[in-house]
Formats: structure tokens, sequence, C-alpha cells
């Protein structure tokens, strides 16, 4: 049996990364690249956009995800330029506003909600409209390991990526069998955004996942292209959850070589 995941194995496919010029979506956008797709990118910054793009060898829109008009101006530059689209990432998300939900701000809230849930809907339907309902495709939408639990501070972050979560489901059971669309739930990762969680204390969190370090951008860029290859064909409507063993932390021993009774 030959294995499709490798340098070829998105070969002259057309992919969407959004909030693709640092961070996870840098990192995924580089891979999808790597594995010979050709790549549409989107963020806020216009030079970080055109450097991306530049870099990737593929084309850029620069724009605010929240904005009505951006996904279907992202999904027209793609078609324009590719003449199809077959892979969608939604990775631009906002972790505002932070603090307890209590304090929260109505309009940055809602905000968030459209940049975090409505704009990867709006973006699929563009995508499935212009080429996707007759070709088919992937989506792989980033959510959060965070979204099955409650936190303190992140609870507008949290219930929209839940949202998502269920989003990408309903979409999968819609869409299917032409279009998968599946989500990677990242845990903490060495981000920009997410900085002032793993900084203070980077050691310690560490020190208590079961493989011993904080996630990469290019952790969860593997998973994603694995979900986006055909290796991943009967694989939709699923989380895949890149977090180090957050969830099975509980269980970890200050001796790895002990063993309960030994």
């Amino acid at each position: 049996m030959t294995s499709s995941y490798g340098p070829s194995a998105l070969h002259g496919r057309a992919a969407v990364v959004t909030g693709a010029t640092r961070g996870i979506g840098r990192a995924v956008a580089r891979a999808l690249a790597d594995a010979g797709a050709r790549l549409c990118v989107s963020a806020r910054d216009a030079d970080e956009v055109r450097r991306t793009a530049a870099e990737l060898g593929g084309v850029g829109l620069a724009g605010d995800v929240g904005d009505p008009g951006h996904p279907r101006a992202l999904t027209d530059l793609c078609l324009h330029a590719f003449g199809r689209l077959d892979v969608l990432v939604n990775n631009a998300a906002t972790n505002q506003p932070y603090g307890p939900l209590m304090d929260a701000d109505p309009d940055l809230w809602r905000d968030a909600f459209t940049v975090n849930v409505e704009a990867p809907l709006r973006l699929v339907q563009c995508a499935w409209r212009g080429w996707m309902r007759e070709h088919g495709g992937a989506v792989v939408n980033i959510c959060s390991e965070g979204a099955t639990h409650a936190g303190p501070g992140v609870g507008a972050y949290s219930t929209g990526k839940a949202a998502l979560l269920h989003l990408t489901r309903q979409l999968a059971g819609e869409l299917g069998p032409g279009v998968r669309v599946n989500s990677v739930s990242p845990g903490l990762v060495r981000t920009e955004m997410a900085r002032f969680v793993w900084e203070p204390g980077e050691d310690e969190i560490a020190a208590g996942l079961p493989l011993g370090r904080i996630g990469e951008p290019a952790d969860v860029a593997r998973a994603v292209l694995w979900l986006c290859s055909a290796e991943a064909e009967w694989v939709t409507g699923t989380d895949l959850l890149v977090d180090g063993g957050t969830r099975v932390r509980a269980a970890r021993t200050r001796d790895p070589h002990h063993l309960p009774g030994a």
C-alpha cells in the first residue's frame, strides 16, 4: 500500500487558511504548501499577508474574517488565482473579551462570536457554493482543548470554541459524502496569543504533561495536514485532540517508572 501522506499529498490542490501569518495558522499554511498545495492566506496585517503569501508562493488578502464581505472576497481570490478551492482551514480567532463573563462587554462578546463561529460558517458556505458542492473538499476548524470544560478568564473564548466544535459536527453531517469537516483542538501551544498563559510557568506546566512539554505550532499543523490528506478519507465529524496529554495528566506520577503497587 502506497501512502499519500507526504511531500505531494496535496499536489495540485488549493487551500485557504485564515489567520495564516503567525502561530498555528502560519505553521499550517507552511505544512500545506510543503505538501504541494497552492495557498491563499488571510490575516489582518496587510504587510504580513503579503510577506507570507510571497514566502509560500501563493496569494493573500488582508482583512478581518468577521467583516461580512471578507469570506466571499477570500473565496473569490482563491478561485480566481487557482481555479479551485479544495481545502479550507478556519484558524483565525480572538480570545477577547478575557475575564469573568459577568464583566464581559456585550459588543466584544458579539465581535468574538462573529470571528470565532460565524466567520467559519460563512467561509464554509462560500467554499461550498464556489467549489466544494460540485467537486468535494476538506474543511478543518481549529477549536481548543478548552472547548469542553470551564476555566478562569476564558469563558467567552471557550464558549465560542464549543460552538465551533458543534458546528463542525453539524456541517460534517450535512455536507458529506463529498466534503469532510473535522476539527483540531490544541492544548497549550507556544503562540503569541497564548503567551500570557505559558510564559510565566512553562516549566511547571510542561512537567505536568505526560509528554513533558507544551505544544509547538508544527504539532498542530501536522494534525491538520493529515486530516486534509487522503489518509483521512474516512474521517469526518471528528475532533482531533493535540494536547500533549492534558486530559490524562491526572494519572501522571512523579516517577514515570513507578507503577501503583510496585
